[in-house]
């Protein structure tokens, strides 16, 4: 009996060690003293429910699901498991069982006035998905691009901000980071003008683009940018503006998150029209609707121009390359790789891009999956892709014939991570990731005879004092 009360006491030390670190929001460290708890004592649905939020705020949003339901399991009346996998199913895209959870919520707590509004809206996405559905037809979508009319959008005479007119110029984009620098917003028509070029641009790219790096040039590669405009900018500070000579990849994920994203993917879409061979971007988890609705792209848009504009923006990021397969000796992608072994790059080139995310595929686990220090594969942490070990890097390669493959897609501490034997490689961009991480940024560069990268690593520089995540759907506030 002793041993029994020792266990349960030291497991209720190790909760409230976790409850700290939590509050330093240091969640990786929280998830491993919750972890050693529910290991001395699996019968506390407060453990459960804590780390759930752990890995809700780490996007492990498959193992948050997991805990939040073992909670609910074992406590029926653990109303905030209900609240947590809400939020797991939120960030899954799954409205309707979230919505379920809220119902849950409302009938134990009738006179909660934040689970009601949070229901209200639930239900309100539910409906207008069911809406967009009934009323969609696939063969003949139509498209927001073409019902934008440039030429009926005036530009007021009192607008100072930066302007082009048939093409964009380098002065042009010098001009446009230092408005956005100082909080001047790009008229609404250069900004429809941008967006319009680059998707003419997309629309002819395949899945997969072939980039060629001559003998010794430098090229760079960046990952996750995450609406951090000012740290973007201090990555052209250190490596210089893109150019012909300069030339860069961004691997995915410009936008969400960090309250600054329509300045990251408006310089982003300026270069790309400016350097069209020489500036790449491929696509991301969340160059989507679902994580868009949720991490706060759309309601930055809708706030800074109107709902047209992100419609736009969600026609051109269906339209992104998923890969990008420098000299055929390294891919590029932003999550990882695949649930099978036979997956090869002719495949990936096949894949038809122009829509949304699905929840299961090459195009799937190419947005979506994640490395793991283990051999063979294992369930998705975030519940969508899947994770992979080294030797099924080591079979792709091979198979493919390629050095190594870089992704992006995870927090890292130094900002990158060399896995696998040195044939996966992870790039992260954003530092101090939505001013709470700690973590430096990176970028890789090379010359094109071998390929091998060096890595540069920086801290976050300061920005407005405008919060991440300030633009985000007001459901996914009660984590």
């Amino acid at each position: 009996m002793t041993n029994e009360i020792q266990r349960v006491e030291k497991a209720r030390q190790l909760k409230d060690r976790a409850n700290e670190h939590f509050k330093k929001q240091e969640y990786t460290k929280a998830i491993d003293l919750y972890t050693e708890a529910i290991n001395l004592d699996g019968t506390v649905s407060q453990y459960f429910g804590n780390r759930s939020i752990s890995y809700l705020k780490t996007e492990c949003f498959g193992c948050a699901l997991e805990d939040a339901t073992k909670a609910i399991e074992l406590d029926r009346t653990y109303i905030k498991g209900y609240y947590r996998r809400a939020a797991a199913y939120m960030a899954l895209g799954k409205f309707k069982h979230a919505l379920k959870d809220f119902e849950t919520v409302i009938k134990a707590r009738p006179k909660d006035k934040d689970a009601k509004l949070k229901c209200d809206e639930c239900s309100k996405i539910v409906k207008r998905i069911a809406f967009e559905k009934a009323i969609s037809v696939d063969d003949c979508k139509k498209s927001i691009s073409e019902s934008i009319d440039l030429g009926s959008i005036a530009v007021e005479d009192d607008y100072q901000g930066p302007k082009f007119d048939e093409h964009i110029t380098a002065e042009f984009m010098q001009q446009l980071q230092i408005a956005f620098k100082q909080g001047t917003k790009l008229h609404r028509k250069y900004a429809y003008k941008i967006i319009l070029g680059v998707k003419d641009l997309f629309v002819n790219l395949p899945s997969l683009v072939n980039v060629n790096i001559p003998d010794d040039s430098k090229f760079t590669v960046c990952g996750d940018i995450h609406g951090q405009f000012f740290d973007l900018l201090h990555i052209f500070d250190l490596n210089g503006f893109p150019s012909e000579e300069n030339p860069y990849l961004f691997n995915g994920d410009f936008v969400d998150r960090g309250s600054f994203s329509v300045e990251c993917i408006l310089t982003l879409f300026g270069y790309k029209l400016l350097y069209p061979n020489h500036f790449h971007m491929s696509r991301g988890n969340h160059e989507s609707q679902n994580m868009n609705q949720m991490y706060g792209f759309e309601g930055e848009v809708k706030s800074k121009y109107s709902i047209q504009m992100y419609e736009l923006f969600a026609e051109v990021f269906n339209l992104l390359p998923l890969a990008h397969c420098l000299n055929d000796k390294v891919l590029v992608m932003h999550g990882g790789l695949f649930s099978n072994d036979s997956v090869t790059i002719e495949d990936i080139k096949a894949v038809d891009r122009n829509r949304q995310p699905p929840d299961e595929g090459i195009m799937c686990e190419l947005l979506w999956s994640d490395p793991m220090p283990n051999y063979g594969r294992a369930p998705s942490k975030r519940g969508v892709g899947v994770q992979f070990g080294p030797d099924v890097t080591e079979t792709f390669c091979k198979m493919n014939k390629l050095k190594y493959i870089i992704r992006s897609h995870e927090v890292k501490a130094e900002g990158y991570e060399v896995a696998h034997n040195g044939k996966c490689i992870t790039v992260f961009s954003a530092p101090n990731y939505c001013d709470t991480m700690g973590n430096k940024g990176a970028f890789i560069t090379f010359r094109g005879p071998d390929l091998e990268p060096n890595f540069m690593t920086y801290s976050e520089v300061p920005h407005p004092n405008v919060k991440p995540m300030a633009y985000a759907n007001s459901l996914f506030n009660f984590m």
